[in-house]
């Protein structure tokens, strides 16, 4: 049998932009002479349901379930139905004409979300202001659809996400189980449709599903079970993020019941041997990194040693045959860092494979994705960067690396600028000394727009503990520099490390805050912190003054852990007060504000001084000039 595969990204992902893996194994496969196509399913589902007919079916199966949550919009359904075609396709071409329609009193009904749009959003004037207000009124319209699919006619559907709440923390099969015998929603029978549409068109004999994260599970199980009711000759098989960070020690032989492999890590080695297995040229016992089901058993086949692909030998991803036309941009919340996930179209693309420095102790290093790092060389990079403009016609890149190095950077930067082509680029880093201000120079030249790196607990107590390899001064430092070239800093930021206490807390909100002041990042979001399995602190809580509480396995995913700090404090009653005063900031507003201010209970003053920030940057600006 010669494979024919056909690689899907389920609901839902981003809808701005493509998933990269699909692309990435779709141009390592064709190298191998494998026959593959892939179908971003995805945004393929996401355009159908956002239709005039869709949705006159989405209101009649409200009735038809008795359910009559948002009556005001159900009273003015045929006003939406009328709208919904243009509003979406706006979103795809932001045309101007289309925007001063879209803006137009009355032209979009006046929903829960659009009556209470903020009106003191200062939109930059001309063409350029008019369309983003007209995306910012398309979305919210969108949005009020959404929220009445969900809470009428589909309890999982969520915008970049299905059925998450099943699929986060499933220690056990069992709920995942009982939702798959449920009847299909209207939009998973929509999805069902598209994808036997992408089956019949292409014929495939095994069919690969990347999972990223846990919103896409369910949608994934639905599509294998409908695949298996209806085709069940072809083979299906599972693999992506969540499979390689939840299911690594999959015990429960039920998931089989809709698949017939899931593999771990990189996909190019086991998809290669998989090829050669359902083509009769191997045995089942040279699979590598793969879940089979042998005599109603889990088993895990990995021949060693695995076949290793270098990254600086894979090919380019290629995205041709990906729906470009279809992808929108969403402008939700106009936070420009936020714009970077939602609106713009980007190529993603890996600079380097893993993280170079990968010694954070809240980190799953010991998986390959982190702990595995390989390089490239900037000509490589940049032949590919060339190789998906020409395919996409899309000339804005997110470099998707864990951390992207430093020197990779400089060369890629350098090598941008010779060759005079002319893109525009953002990546992740780490906040080190190495991006001093000539180098953020150079990578502004280059099309750089935007970083993103872990300033996590601005504490400098807390940062050792966590291994993070910087401080609050160097942080500083390199986010002016930044800054100076109008590369704009996105921190991500973090609260409930271990052991972590109140002084702590309002003292790293202090830090952020001055942060923001001084303008050295412009955007930034708090999230607590969660121990995992696979991290350092999730493997050795005791180091961390931590116990581990569960949650049970039951042998089907192991991420995520819970845990009792006896040394640290009530965290979760920080979440509110901590983002009113990062949404305040963002808004460049309440700098002058007591931080008790953002607090309903009592907290302790900061112990920081009001100019620390200041103090580091004055120092900075000494030592350039000693």
């Amino acid at each position: 049998m010669q494979p024919k595969l056909l690689l899907v990204t389920p609901p839902f992902t981003q809808l701005n932009t493509a998933y990269p893996a699909t692309a990435y194994l779709k141009g390592f496969l064709e190298k191998h002479k494998v026959s593959v196509e892939h179908c971003d399913l995805s945004i393929e589902l996401f355009t159908a349901i956002f239709t005039s007919d869709f949705l006159r079916s989405i209101f009649q199966e409200a009735d038809d379930l008795e359910n009559y949550h948002y009556p005001e919009l159900s009273k003015r359904k045929e006003h939406y139905i009328s709208r919904v075609d243009v509003v979406l396709k706006f979103l795809q071409q932001q045309d101007i004409e289309t925007a001063y329609k879209i803006l137009e009193a009355g032209f979009l009904p006046s929903g829960h979300r659009l009556m209470k749009v903020n009106t003191e959003i200062k939109w930059e004037v001309g063409a350029i202001g008019i369309i983003d207000k007209a995306k910012h009124f398309g979305t919210l319209f969108i949005e009020e659809i959404g929220d009445f699919i969900h809470a009428n006619v589909d309890e999982f559907f969520a915008f970049t996400k299905y059925a998450e709440q099943i699929g986060t923390s499933a220690s056990s099969f069992n709920q995942l189980d009982d939702f798959l015998q449920y009847q299909p929603t209207l939009i998973e029978d929509e999805m069902m449709n598209i994808l036997e549409e992408q089956i019949k068109k292409h014929d495939p004999n095994l069919i690969c599903f990347t999972i990223p994260f846990p919103g896409n599970l369910f949608a994934a199980l639905r599509c294998s079970q409908f695949i298996k009711q209806f085709f069940p000759d072809i083979y299906v098989a599972f693999g992506g993020g969540y499979c390689n960070t939840e299911l690594r020690s999959l015990e429960d032989a039920r998931i089989f019941q809709f698949i017939d492999f899931i593999s771990l890590d990189d996909g190019e080695g086991p998809l290669l041997k998989l090829v050669n297995y359902l083509e009769g040229k191997s045995d089942i016992n040279e699979l590598e990194r793969t879940f089979v089901l042998e005599k109603n058993q889990v088993v895990y086949k990995n021949k060693i040693p695995n076949t290793i692909y270098h990254h600086k030998n894979l090919p380019a991803p290629n995205y041709s045959g990906l729906p470009f036309d279809k992808y929108v941009s969403f402008l939700d919340v106009v936070n420009p860092m936020h714009r970077m996930w939602t609106d713009a179209r980007w190529n993603k693309l890996t600079i380097s494979h893993g993280c170079y420095w990968k010694q954070c102790s809240f980190c799953d290093v010991n998986l390959d994705y982190i702990g595995n790092y390989q390089n490239t060389t900037a000509i490589d990079l940049v032949d590919k960067i060339e190789k998906i403009i020409k395919d996409t016609g899309i000339t804005g890149f997110h470099f998707v690396d864990e951390a992207a190095p430093p020197k990779m950077l400089r060369a890629l930067s350098m090598k941008l600028i010779e060759r005079n082509l002319n893109i525009t680029w953002w990546t992740n880093i780490r906040f080190e000394k190495t991006f001093d201000a000539e180098l953020c120079q150079l990578m502004a030249k280059s099309g750089c727009i935007a970083v993103t790196g872990g300033l996590e607990v601005a504490s400098d107590r807390l940062l050792v503990k966590m291994k993070k390899g910087v401080d609050i001064a160097q942080v500083t430092r390199v986010t002016h520099n930044f800054s100076e070239q109008n590369i704009m800093v996105h921190a991500y930021l973090m609260y409930g490390f271990p052991t972590q206490n109140e002084q702590e807390t309002i003292d790293s909100l202090e830090v952020v805050r001055q942060l923001f002041e001084k303008n050295c990042i412009q955007s930034a979001f708090w999230h607590q912190f969660t121990t995992t399995i696979h991290s350092p602190i999730g493997q050795n809580p005791e180091q961390f003054g931590i116990k581990i509480t569960g949650p049970v396995f039951e042998g089907f995913a192991q991420n995520d852990l819970y845990h009792q700090d006896p040394e640290g404090t009530d965290h979760p009653k920080y979440t509110k007060g901590l983002n009113l005063a990062l949404n305040s900031y963002l808004n460049k507003t309440g700098f002058k504000e007591d931080l008790q201010t953002w607090f309903d209970f009592p907290i302790l003053k900061t112990s920081h001084p009001k100019d620390l920030i200041k103090s580091f940057l004055l120092k900075s600006s000494t030592l350039k000039h000693v």
